[in-house]
């Protein structure tokens, strides 16, 4: 079996787009993963956050409610972002941790859930 590292160290985003893992640590004291990506989209807009969030937790194996992506900056022209990702041990932590509004940036706690009225 391969290391972890190996097997992310290249992410497939769809339609020509992928992102290369920079940097993957675990901070113990938040119980979180963070990932700073690398993402190549080469004549093409920067991905959406909802996308990338959904790709994560599906490479990841988790719930896409732990998942947040906190930031992607974008270099104009050049096809290139960098985007921090954060992936919770648990739902509860990560609503605990990242403020509301990266929440609401990121669609919600679950974004593919019809909101009641």
């Amino acid at each position: 079996m391969s290391s972890m590292s190996e097997q992310t160290a290249r992410i497939d985003l769809g339609d020509g787009i992928w992102a290369e893992v920079l940097e993957d640590k675990y901070n113990p004291l938040v119980k979180r993963r963070e990932l700073t990506l690398l993402i190549h989209h080469e004549f093409k807009s920067t991905p959406m956050r909802i996308n990338l969030r959904l790709t994560i937790a599906e490479k990841y194996g988790v719930d896409i409610q732990r998942v947040y992506v906190r930031k992607i900056l974008s270099e104009y022209g050049i096809g290139l972002s960098k985007a921090e990702v954060h992936i919770y041990d648990t739902v509860e932590r990560a609503l605990a941790f990242e403020p509301q509004y990266i929440i609401d940036r990121n669609g919600g706690v679950n974004p593919f859930e019809e909101e009641e009225e």
